[in-house]
């Protein structure tokens, strides 16, 4: 478990402070919090941070908005190279109240690397915050996986959290709970907005981000997750995320800030950690 280290109390001569580092080994945050906002994206690997009763998943193309104070932790992949930005809240001329995942355009990725920078002057620095905080803008698809935050269900979902793979019916995990279907079936859908099978194939696909990001082949994830053949773990990846695992983690998606324009879902799309 790798503690979140020393971060700017504040930025010291403008609104943001930049940096980047390559993550050596798969690693982990405990839960904490910062003084300041925090953005954070990655390139060649995947973010996961659980925040509450929510996980999200932060991979190429998107970046995540953590307020400040806001308590979190997190898993970085093995070898993503990891970008963050820090924002002065009372020089920062927006307010998210709650974790945003953001699209991390090429504009504003190339503004956030400007940034990194350790010989801009006062006046470059200010010239580009403004124009950060003119195209900074919250992601279509909030890619976070809403955990029930139910008694009555919790155990199944943390068990899932933890093996994905397990394939107990519905039926099977209310004789499990001493409960009835119906009454998982209702848990699940008031507290996460999903069926149980729903809310499965979600946590199973934002699983899958984060081993086809570490170079898992498709086949292999399919396995891993707990699907009879590869086809069914495609058309389920399709479903959550608009496109394959292919076209997905494919050439399109190499550069420093493309966007895949296919993912969707909403609120309840997203992440395991």
């Amino acid at each position: 478990m790798r503690r979140a280290g020393a971060l700017p109390e504040r930025a010291a001569s403008g609104a943001v402070v930049a940096e980047f580092r390559i993550v050596p080994a798969p690693t982990e945050w405990a839960p904490h919090a910062h003084r300041l906002h925090e953005l954070v994206w990655v390139r060649g690997g995947t973010l996961t941070s659980r925040v509450g009763d929510r996980v999200f998943t932060v991979f190429e193309g998107h970046g995540l908005w953590m307020p400040a104070g806001v308590v979190h932790a997190g898993r970085a992949t093995e070898g993503a190279r990891f970008h963050d930005a820090f924002f002065a809240p009372d020089r920062t001329p927006f307010a998210f109240g709650e974790p945003k995942a953001i699209a991390m355009t090429p504009l504003l990725v190339s503004l956030l690397a400007h940034l990194s920078r350790t010989d801009l002057d006062e006046a470059a620095r200010l010239r580009a915050e403004a124009v950060v905080f003119d195209v900074i803008q919250p992601s279509e698809h909030q890619l976070a996986l809403r955990l029930p935050g139910d008694p009555r269900i919790d155990a199944i979902a943390e068990a899932l959290l933890d093996d994905p793979a397990d394939s107990r019916s519905l039926e099977e995990w209310a004789r499990w709970l001493g409960s009835s279907d119906r009454t998982i079936t209702r848990a699940f859908r008031r507290t996460t907005g999903l069926s149980f099978a729903q809310w499965r194939q979600m946590l199973r696909v934002h699983r899958a981000l984060m081993l086809l990001s570490d170079g898992f082949d498709v086949m292999s994830v399919s396995e891993r997750l707990g699907y009879a053949q590869p086809s069914s773990f495609i058309a389920a990846f399709r479903r959550v995320m608009g496109t394959t695992p292919g076209a997905f983690f494919g050439p399109a998606d190499a550069g420093a800030g493309d966007v895949p324009n296919s993912v969707s879902g909403g609120e309840n799309a997203g992440l395991s950690a």
